[in-house]
């Protein structure tokens, strides 16, 4: 495949996995988009073959990490009780984390 189909795959993976990560957000969709869209324009002019095929291993592990690894806290009431908001990838595995610096109090609760 040609560097510059490749590019624009991984441009595009990254932009859909923002979508996907950062659901709800829309301070964190607009970061994304903005630092995804600098990061290849700063690119843009770049001709070298192995810097082009370092960029996109780079990019391609960032894709992966942002899908395998973030997930969002939700603020759930005024007591500053805080739970993950799992992306449907994590449903099977999720046991929600609630803290309360309030009562001191750490509790895990499983959900179905």
């Amino acid at each position: 495949m040609a560097a510059r189909s490749k590019v624009m795959q991984l441009f595009k993976a990254l932009h859909r996995t923002r979508k996907e990560v950062f659901k709800g957000d829309d301070d964190a969709l607009e970061a994304a988009r903005q630092n995804i869209n600098a990061e290849f324009r700063n690119n843009l002019t770049e001709s070298s073959p192995e810097k082009i095929t370092e960029l996109l291993k780079f990019g391609t592990d960032v894709e992966i990490i942002l899908r395998k690894t973030v997930i969002q806290g939700v603020h759930t009431d005024h007591n500053r009780i805080y739970a993950a908001r799992p992306a449907d990838r994590f449903q099977q595995l999720f046991v929600p984390f609630f803290y309360s610096p309030l009562s001191g109090i750490n509790k895990k609760q499983w959900h179905h």
